[in-house]
């Protein structure tokens, strides 16, 4: 009698987990498989090798390779920043409409190497005139002075001031052109704060854009 019992308490067993093992293989079926989609590796590379958005650069960055390029005498550099109109050189603080010398990008490619001589204007208190090749006018009436490593740095706002009235937002007007001054402080005691540099670059807005170098102003104390 223990014995029947025994054998069917243990079919019973086999039974019920043979039902849970159907039960437990048809949820799993019934399960969907998540399918990982691989993506092509031409797409990765794409992906991962974006190239960088190309920045305008600001005023001042603007500025800073200007000064670069002068300082290096690099005309071709520098020719790709010129106006339409050229950039027009103004060796001191009133700016003349009719005798500055104005050069167009072509001009100024070849001008350190140019042996021709220019009256860029005449020196104030004499009258004698300012007669120089562009190398020459260069050393003496642009890049003078270690601007780029000495000079105090300004936006729209003139630092330098000396006897000579300047006229800059009558002639580059502010609705039209933003401009960044680079000025260096008198330094020699004997010269009573009169030995100042300073060196305006005039960029033409161009929407919201500073990339068309329009004047080169310098400027210095006068008699």
């Amino acid at each position: 009698m223990f014995k029947k019992r025994s054998s069917v308490l243990i079919f019973l067993g086999v039974v019920m987990l043979t039902l849970a093992a159907c039960s437990w293989t048809q949820d799993a079926a019934s399960k969907p498989v998540k399918q990982i989609q691989k993506q092509p590796k031409e797409e990765q590379q794409n992906e991962q090798i974006q190239p960088a958005e190309e920045l305008t650069p600001t005023l001042k960055e603007s500025a800073a390779q200007v000064m670069t390029a002068l300082k290096a005498g690099d005309m071709n550099t520098l020719a790709g920043w010129l106006s339409s109109d050229g950039v027009r050189f103004s060796p001191y603080a009133n700016i003349n409409t009719k005798t500055d010398i104005v050069l167009a990008s072509d001009e100024l490619e070849g001008s350190m190497a140019d042996t021709k001589k220019r009256v860029w204007r005449t020196f104030p208190g004499t009258d004698d005139l300012i007669e120089l090749t562009y190398s020459e006018y260069h050393k003496q009436f642009v890049y003078d002075a270690d601007f780029i490593k000495d000079a105090e740095i300004s936006v729209n706002e003139e630092l330098g001031e000396g006897a000579m009235i300047g006229n800059l937002n009558e002639v580059y007007p502010k609705d039209s052109y933003d401009f960044v001054e680079y000025h260096i402080a008198g330094t020699d005691p004997s010269a009573e704060g009169r030995d100042w540099r300073s060196l305006r670059l005039v960029f033409e807005k161009v929407g919201d854009d500073h990339i068309k170098l329009a004047g080169i102003i310098h400027d210095q104390w006068t008699p």
